[in-house]
């Protein structure tokens, strides 16, 4: 008897349906799995024979085929345990596979449905297949619930499932998971107002939180670099839904989604090691790759601390996505792109020891180490940084004082109010505009866009430096609720153009 089920195998944020084909006839007792599988699904064979025989259920003592197709098309990951399980047995009793729905699930020996990674994109893909009912882990459940329009069965044991389809005893469908945006109310970790000086610093963070645009903080050790990055979360604002919906696929994919709580609206904050390799960093592995730092990043923001120290090929990577917000990776398993639309903020030192330019403390360096150190970063790169800001030692007296700066909450007021006003105005934050787009929403007043143009003319910028100053000018007017940009906003984001100049 012939009985075919519907799964998938995933591919990086999208899934391809896979037809599970179990056939029992005639002949010496043996399993034949075949479809072009990788080990991970060749090994499932002895999971599966295992599972049915601990789950009470008959296992064919025939010729058994099980064929994946279709057939050309590589299958890897455990999650089709359970379709190959559930097609033999439904072939074993002679009852076809049900229509519209499909199985993805890793099994036990014991029978028992463990949790798989990728649940939450291969439910999105398959509701746009075609697939109206979906049995999946039931630790997984509340993610694929998400789907509207899918009805989820969440599936504990192997037996439980075959008695379902036999209609002998039903599993209530778990409910559509509602999108709940949570406020966190407590208090930040890392707020502004503990910040000691820093206004130029603060400024250029406030600057870059509103419109979405790239950081770089230039200073000694110990300047504050570090606290002024972290935060950066605290004062922007959480992810919509369609943010949140996007974070969670890449975290679906990893594996990294907590039971029962698939959407988290905090925006992400990723701060890898410098020694950290392009694989982590950008996304890669053996087969087909998965997401690295960059994605994790994706609508939040990724720290890079020592930026100097990275490894120069991992920086040179970072240059794509930071110009197109998304990532392609070729492996031998095939090309698979993920989205990487983050701010980045990083922070370097001057100099190896730290203390070049520095009014207290000498710096040990050569002329030619400091050289050698600071071409590290190369010119494209930091062309793609639009703010580039030089920190300075806080003076200690200061620092035993209270604090006088604006807190968390208040520069995140102003922060909020601007994004809104671009997304009102364009549809997205100023650091993502195109140059048509920037020239119909970032008018310039004749005065401002006569210094913008012969400010970027004496000092070289380039065509991409210019358009991203234009930006930043941009959002400089969307703090204060301007509808012009005037002359002042102009010369603000050309002073933070400075360090690019001189690099």
């Amino acid at each position: 008897m012939l009985a075919t089920v519907h799964s998938c195998v995933l591919v990086g944020l999208e899934a391809r349906r896979v037809e599970v084909q179990a056939d029992s006839g005639n002949g010496k007792p043996t399993f034949h799995l075949v479809g072009l599988a990788a080990t991970s699904v060749k090994e499932a064979r002895e999971r599966v024979r295992s599972a049915i025989k601990n789950s009470g259920l008959d296992f064919p003592r025939a010729r058994l085929t099980v064929n994946l197709a279709p057939a050309e098309m590589r299958k890897q990951g455990s999650g089709l345990d359970l379709p190959i399980a559930v097609a033999i047995a439904l072939a074993e009793i002679g009852k076809p596979g049900p229509a519209r729905t499909a199985f993805l699930g890793e099994l036990a020996l014991d029978g028992a449905i463990r949790h798989v990674d990728g649940v939450l994109v291969a439910a999105r893909c398959l509701r746009k297949a075609g697939i109206e009912r979906f049995f999946v882990p039931a630790v997984d459940a509340s993610e694929a619930a998400l789907i509207d329009g899918l009805e989820v069965i969440p599936c504990t044991h192997l037996k439980q499932v075959v008695a379902h389809l036999l209609g002998e005893d039903s599993i209530p469908p778990q409910p559509f998971t509602k999108a709940i945006l949570e406020f966190s109310n407590g208090a930040l970790e890392h707020d502004l107002g503990e910040v000691h000086g820093q206004e130029e610093a603060r400024r250029a963070i406030e600057v870059a939180a509103a419109g979405g645009h790239h950081l770089l903080l230039t200073g000694p050790p110990g300047a504050g670099k570090t606290m002024l990055a972290a935060c950066v979360p605290g004062i922007l604002g959480p992810l919509d839904l369609g943010e949140a919906f996007e974070v969670a696929q890449v975290r679906s994919l990893l594996g990294d989604l907590l039971p029962g709580r698939p959407l988290d609206w905090t925006r992400p904050f990723r701060a890898p090691h410098h020694g950290v390799s392009m694989a982590g960093l950008i996304g890669g592995g053996t087969g087909l790759a998965l997401p690295g730092e960059i994605s994790r990043a994706n609508h939040g923001v990724l720290f890079l601390d020592e930026l100097a120290e990275f490894q120069a090929p991992v920086l040179q990577a970072l240059r794509q996505p930071l110009e197109t917000g998304r990532v392609t990776i070729t492996r031998s398993g095939g090309s698979v792109t993920y989205p990487a639309r983050f701010t980045l903020v990083a922070a370097t030192n001057p100099c190896p020891c730290g203390w070049l330019g520095d009014s207290a403390r000498t710096c040990r360096c050569t002329p030619a180490v400091v050289d050698a150190y600071q071409r590290r970063l190369s010119g494209p790169l930091l062309d793609r940084i639009d703010l580039q800001v030089g920190v300075r030692r806080v003076p200690l007296a200061e620092l035993a004082s209270e604090p006088r700066g604006e807190a968390s909450a208040t520069v995140q007021e102003r922060v909020l109010a601007a994004r809104t006003r671009q997304l009102d105005r364009q549809g997205c934050l100023n650091a993502q505009l195109k140059p048509r787009r920037l020239r119909e929403v970032a008018r310039l007043e004749p005065g401002s866009r006569h210094t913008l143009e012969r400010w970027s003319e004496q000092k070289g910028l380039t065509a991409r430096g210019f358009h991203r100053a234009w930006r930043v000018a941009r959002t400089a007017a969307d703090l204060e609720g301007a509808e012009v940009i005037g002359d002042r906003h102009v010369l603000e984001a050309l002073g933070y153009r400075l360090h690019d100049v001189a690099a």
